[in-house]
């Protein structure tokens, strides 16, 4: 791999992580109709470590808040206190208990039926449909009016819910910030919340991926064979992902998520007629 293509794919999963597109979704239609092999375990680990300092970057502030509330309360508990998980006074602490909380059902369905979302790789028709179900979820987004809970009044069922949700976007063609943003707004988030709550709660979900897939750079023989291809990938991941938060929020606070609905409709339609064709 090149400088220019290692480049050119760290844009595309910076933009697909956060994009309500789906990124798995996008890699899949690219193995199997352009018959691209799986990347390197090391240049994924750093697309995706790439992809991570974008999220910590935009929202550096919060979640310097998230870890100091989380020092704060197990403090606390050592010095014998009973603070409160869920006080309405300590907004951050109950984001903080509330991205933990999201992030348990994840954690359990995404081990439970890892194979199952794995499989789905190669069946390009339910990639598809899976497409077509993002293009409603955004396009309904679009139509939630009125929402007004703030983070002092988030429930652990919304947490669950936004949770069980993301653990569905496994599938590819299903995008997680899509997905979870559409959840929270069903829940009553105001637009601000549902998509911050989105990007800190994926902030576990990439850091799991890096570690699941991380495990295996030390038995990999071509581990960073090449430091530049590498470098080059982190960095455009890191920048176009940051450019897409601020993309991604832009629109959807001017309720211009439609445009990702058509962009999902139209690639989940072409991906459908190409499984109808005779190849």
């Amino acid at each position: 791999m090149n400088i220019i293509e290692a480049i050119l794919l760290g844009i595309l999963q910076g933009l697909t992580e956060f994009l309500p597109i789906s990124s798995s979704g996008h890699l899949a239609i690219a193995q199997q109709i352009f018959n691209i092999e799986e990347a390197d375990v090391a240049f994924d680990v750093m697309l995706h470590l790439g992809t991570l300092i974008a999220v910590l970057v935009y929202y550096r502030q919060d979640v310097l808040r998230l870890v100091s509330e989380f020092f704060l309360l197990i403090s606390g508990w050592f010095r014998g206190q009973r603070p409160k998980l869920l006080d309405p006074d300590r907004p951050y602490r109950i984001l903080m208990v509330m991205v933990v909380i999201a992030t348990i059902p994840t954690a359990i369905i995404g081990l439970l039926l890892k194979d199952m979302f794995v499989s789905i790789f190669s069946r390009l028709n339910i990639v598809g449909f899976a497409l077509i179900i993002t293009g409603i979820l955004l396009w309904l987004s679009n139509r939630i009016f009125g929402n007004r809970k703030k983070p002092e009044n988030m429930s652990v069922s919304d947490a669950v819910w936004v949770g069980i949700v993301q653990s569905i976007a496994m599938v590819p063609g299903i995008s997680r910030s899509g997905s979870t943003i559409f959840a929270g707004l069903l829940r009553g988030f105001t637009p601000e919340l549902a998509t911050r709550f989105s990007f800190l709660l994926s902030i576990p979900a990439i850091l799991g991926a890096v570690v699941l897939e991380g495990k295996d750079i030390f038995s990999n023989a071509s581990t960073f064979h090449d430091i530049l291809p590498v470098t080059g990938g982190f960095f455009a991941a890191a920048v176009s992902g940051y450019l897409a938060i601020r993309v991604l929020i832009t629109l959807l606070h001017k309720k211009k998520f439609n445009y990702f609905a058509y962009y999902c409709w139209g690639v989940g339609a072409l991906v459908l007629i190409y499984t109808l064709l005779p190849i």
